[in-house]
Formats: C-alpha cells, sequence, structure tokens
C-alpha cells in the first residue's frame, strides 16, 4: 500500500509506538503492534477498532506491513499474533519472509 490510496487509508509505521497503523481520513482504523530487535520483528497484535470490524482491515494493514519489510530486506518476521501468522497461512507466497524455528 502507498503512503496514501485512492480510498483515504494511510499506511503509517510508528516508529516510536512500535506500530503500524491504517488510517483512513485521519481516523484510526487498525493497527498491528510489534517488537523489533535488530534482526526480527516480531508481530503481536492485530487490532481493528471495533466500529470498523468485518471490511478486511487488519488484513490490510498486516499486508502493508509485510510488504514494508520486504521491501526493506533487513529483518525476518515472527508471526506471535494469531491473526498473523493465520495471513501469512493463506499467503504461501509470503512465508519466505518467516523467522526459522
Amino acid at each position: 500500500m502507498t503512503p496514501a490510496d485512492a480510498s483515504g487509508f494511510v499506511l503509517a509505521d510508528e516508529k516510536d509506538a512500535s506500530r503500524y497503523t491504517l488510517t483512513r481520513d485521519g481516523v484510526l482504523v487498525s493497527a498491528l503492534d510489534y517488537r523489533d530487535d535488530g534482526r526480527t520483528i516480531a508481530m503481536t497484535r492485530a487490532f481493528t477498532v471495533p466500529t470498523f470490524r468485518g471490511h478486511g482491515y487488519a488484513g490490510m494493514v498486516v499486508e502493508g506491513a509485510v510488504e514494508d519489510i520486504e521491501s526493506r530486506g533487513d529483518r525476518r518476521i515472527d508471526a506471535v499474533c494469531w491473526y498473523v501468522a493465520d495471513w501469512f497461512d493463506t499467503h504461501p507466497e509470503k512465508k519466505r519472509l518467516l523467522r526459522g524455528r
């Protein structure tokens, strides 16, 4: 996802808060919390504001975060959150980004 798409969505990596956010017209829609140890980004919690649930926004924030991490090329991903793990199950082409156990 680009910084702002035609629908008014903006994905941002709020490094100081250790989270990716998805906003629409300036309103928080969904967030993805993470921990970054310099080698691996552990995605710990995907959350959608209750009034926006059921529209795939958590999937949008996870996809945008994965694309951002992939484009940087310097981190692996640890899918700690069950939702993130399920997202990777439905996107096997991205599983190469996961940290090996």
